[in-house]
């Protein structure tokens, strides 16, 4: 075990209170939208690491949907952003404008706060527009201020970015500079419903009534929660679990299995080993656990390890994804 203490009274209360928060969002994310658990389950390790999460799924699959029930459901804030080909970065962050001061009768600049100035801002398609304002993002993300005008913004507590990105329609998009995927902490693949799960979204859906959403935690407890996090204790096992998991990502490394020295060009870098140590944090609060377990660490590799890896042409001709590499690691670790 760890050599950390134990949490105090206060801290096991707050895991009593996570556990309890994320069954109540689970029911009240459910008035809205059919199924997909996993995903929420997801989510709620991105939200309460403080983390930002790109959501992967094809079109219909109630992304959108998913990200704005999670801010109403806490009664946050929510902003949304569109991305376009011509989207601008002062689109995203806001800009200075000119206007009248009637006090004293002269003009003067003003910031207008753009979409990010929320507390959960959804990037929708975010890979359809340049790098340019992608990159704008990139200091949001990073620091969770924005520079305008030689002036820094500080954006609202908590603020995180919950970005989509549609899988199969390539043309007309830009990738993603591994600079940015290196910032969200999760990648969180989004697949089709049941058929059970299906014929209610047809039911719901087509019946005209929108359900009022229960609250199920407000803004203070979240943030109360999020401060919880960093505090959980990590056992040396799990620690080691995830600093073995992330070395077995690079090619150059002897631990790395043969399909990563086969498909691989650049393996995660340190920001992976902390990005599992952390998500795993936050999996064991929702759970109510003390502490984290190697468990915690090998449930996450997939969402938490993926973007961060960059595999070579031969792994695109051969047709092997990135899950097929990490597939690999975990057994070779394991």
């Amino acid at each position: 075990m760890t050599d950390e203490k134990p949490l105090p009274d206060d801290d096991a209360a707050l895991l009593e209170r996570a556990s309890r928060a994320r069954d109540a969002l689970r029911q009240s994310i459910a008035v809205r939208v059919v199924g997909q658990d996993d995903v929420i389950d997801s989510m709620l390790v991105a939200l309460l690491a403080r983390g930002h999460a790109l959501i992967v799924g094809v079109p219909g699959l109630a992304k959108t949907l998913l990200v704005s029930t999670l801010a109403e459901a806490m009664d946050l804030s929510f902003g949304r952003v569109q991305f376009t080909p011509d989207l601008l970065p002062a689109d995203i962050t806001g800009t200075d404008v000119l206007e009248e001061d009637p006090e004293h009768g002269r003009r003067r600049l003003r910031f207008a706060p753009g979409p990010i100035f929320a507390n959960l801002v959804l990037a929708d398609e975010i890979n359809r527009t340049p790098p340019k304002t992608q990159a704008a993002l990139l200091q949001a993300m990073q620091e969770r201020v924005v520079t305008s005008g030689g002036e820094t913004h500080k954006l609202p507590n908590p603020f995180q970015v919950f970005a989509t990105r549609n899988p199969i329609e390539q043309e007309g998009t830009y990738p993603l500079p591994e600079a940015q995927l290196d910032r969200f902490l999760l990648e969180v693949h989004i697949g089709y419903p049941s058929e059970v799960d299906e014929r209610e979204i047809a039911r719901r859906t087509t019946s005209g009534a929108v359900p009022d959403l229960p609250r199920a935690l407000t803004a203070d407890e979240l943030r109360a929660l999020q401060r919880l996090v960093p505090r959980v204790p990590v056992t040396d096992e799990a620690i080691s679990m995830a600093v073995r998991l992330t070395r077995a990502t690079r090619p150059a490394e002897k631990s790395a299995p043969p399909v990563v020295g086969k498909y691989v060009r650049f393996g995660a870098g340190p920001r992976g080993s902390q990005a599992l140590v952390l998500a795993a944090k936050a999996r064991a609060a929702l759970r109510g656990e003390a502490a984290v377990e190697a468990e915690d660490v090998l449930a996450l590799v997939k969402p938490v390890l993926r973007h961060r890896l960059v595999l070579s042409y031969r792994a695109e001709a051969d047709g092997v994804r990135d899950e097929d590499v990490l597939d690999g690691v975990i057994a070779a670790i394991r």
